[in-house]
């Protein structure tokens, strides 16, 4: 028995002036129409809050890769003697740098993929518990 992933909800921000949130009514393919607007104040309180912690999620991890990219520049700077070795012709500072810096992103994406889940998650059990 496979367990199928819940149907994921496009969220936007409130609509100025209402007080309520607004969630996307367009059919996503395969899954029919998304769940309609949450219609209380609470609704819209929880509607900010993923917001607000999506997008500190995404402050943290682009200032968290951005430095753990300039750690790993400075490094190479600091240790001249990758400079003078060569593997394949090319100097192992720049192979560092050049191929070095992808597991990096691939690892900061992934942690950033599952800590926004988890917030959809917590998200969708706190709108189903209303």
């Amino acid at each position: 028995m496979t367990d199928a992933a819940p149907a994921r909800v496009r969220v936007t921000a409130p609509r100025p002036g209402t007080g309520t949130a607004a969630a996307s009514a367009r059919p996503v393919p395969g899954r029919g129409l998304a769940a309609p607007a949450p219609t209380s104040d609470v609704a819209g309180v929880y509607v900010r809050s993923l917001i607000r912690s999506q997008l500190r999620l995404a402050i943290v991890m682009a200032v968290g890769f951005a430095a753990a990219t300039a750690l790993f520049v400075l490094a190479i700077a600091l240790v001249p003697a990758l400079d003078s070795t060569f593997v394949f012709g090319v100097p192992l500072s720049w192979l560092l740098l050049g191929v070095g810096v992808y597991p990096l992103a691939i690892t900061v994406g992934g942690l950033y993929l599952r800590a926004a889940t988890r917030n959809e998650a917590r998200y969708r059990s706190l709108t189903e518990q209303e």
